[in-house]
């Protein structure tokens, strides 16, 4: 039967026997580097350590949503407070000019629902995005085994892609990983944000995706010398809006649960609009909200029941973040 583009409840995880003990070790390996990242730039997250700036804004819930839509925070109408905290991706606290991941994270309050975590009421309903449409690696052992060797080292990382990939695949498989870093991103506020892997809405599964308005305005040459302060300065001379979008599963070949490097090809639906209003970042406020945000938990499992993260990816992503937060203090 050929495939359609219609949303369907036709999919399901694949988990691995060993996943418990693997997802373990993966904690292990990323608290030491944390630790190590930690004794020389101060406590901090493993992953997108630098935080760029913070802004309050609300997350305003469209109607008339389509059915695969409508369920979990999107289930009705209505206005949520909500934060929003942008990061480069890197352990390290790099120049804003070394090509890196860009990260658009959100915490959404005034949720109402059993946690994902299963530990009772959702604290919020929290996205993690970052500027690339599709996840760079298929899997999540790939992931962590790149990001140990990139821990220790240029030496240790090309010896370890020549090792997995081969004497001509490991120089391709860097080529490869550079054009992605350096593609080129012209702002925050300016650039597509996507949240790569799939999580549940309510029996359905989707992906989703931020896109700014074009009153945010263009790009502005040289913003990439800092990516906070030309975010914080629109934000001090007007608003800014998003539209969210969810794209839904359709089937195994064309959106696949487990395979993360897959881009998925179902259309996208606007289903809530993001705005922050005017506000000065760097103000007495603005840095509380910062100091705050920079101690927060932004969390794909800090979510609701219904908003489950699915694959292996987001699997790893639980375990893995929650030692995170324990080694900063944040849990």
């Amino acid at each position: 039967m050929a495939d359609t583009m219609q949303p369907s409840t036709h999919w399901k995880e694949q988990i691995a026997a060993d996943e418990a003990e693997r997802f373990a070790r993966y904690g292990e390996q990323f608290a030491a580097i944390q630790a190590r990242k930690s004794a020389k730039y101060g406590n901090g997250r493993a992953l997108h350590r630098k935080q760029l700036t913070a802004a309050q804004g609300t997350l305003e819930v469209l109607p008339d949503l389509p059915e695969f839509a409508r369920h979990g925070l999107f289930a009705s109408p209505g206005v949520h407070e909500v934060w929003v905290r942008l990061s480069n991706g890197g352990m390290d606290r790099a120049r804003d000019a070394v090509p890196d991941i860009r990260g658009f994270a959100l915490r959404v309050f005034g949720v109402h629902g059993d946690s994902a975590l299963g530990n009772g009421p959702a604290k919020s309903q929290d996205f993690t995005l970052i500027n690339q449409e599709k996840f760079a690696f298929a899997r999540s052992d790939e992931f962590v085994d790149f990001v140990v060797a990139a821990a220790n080292g240029n030496g240790a990382l090309l010896k370890f892609l020549i090792k997995r990939y081969g004497l001509f695949g490991g120089p391709a498989r860097i080529a490869q990983m550079l054009k992605t870093v350096s593609r080129p991103f012209g702002g925050f506020a300016t650039e597509a944000l996507f949240s790569n892997v799939p999580m549940a809405c309510g029996p359905y599964a989707v992906r989703v995706r931020l896109v700014p308005a074009d009153s945010n305005g263009k790009a502005t040459p040289g913003a990439n010398k800092d990516w906070g302060g030309d975010f914080s300065a629109r934000l001090r001379q007007q608003a800014l809006h998003w539209d969210m979008q969810l794209q839904p599963y359709v089937s195994e070949r064309l959106t696949p649960i487990e395979d993360a490097s897959i881009n998925w090809t179902s259309p996208y639906t606007t289903v809530v609009r993001l705005t922050l209003p005017q506000q000065d970042t760097t103000s007495t406020q603005g840095r509380e909200l910062s100091e705050k945000a920079e101690a927060s938990v932004f969390d794909p499992w800090q979510a609701l029941a219904e908003h489950r993260p699915l694959g292996d990816v987001q699997r790893a992503r639980k375990v893995v973040y929650f030692v995170s937060q324990k080694g900063r203090g944040a849990a």
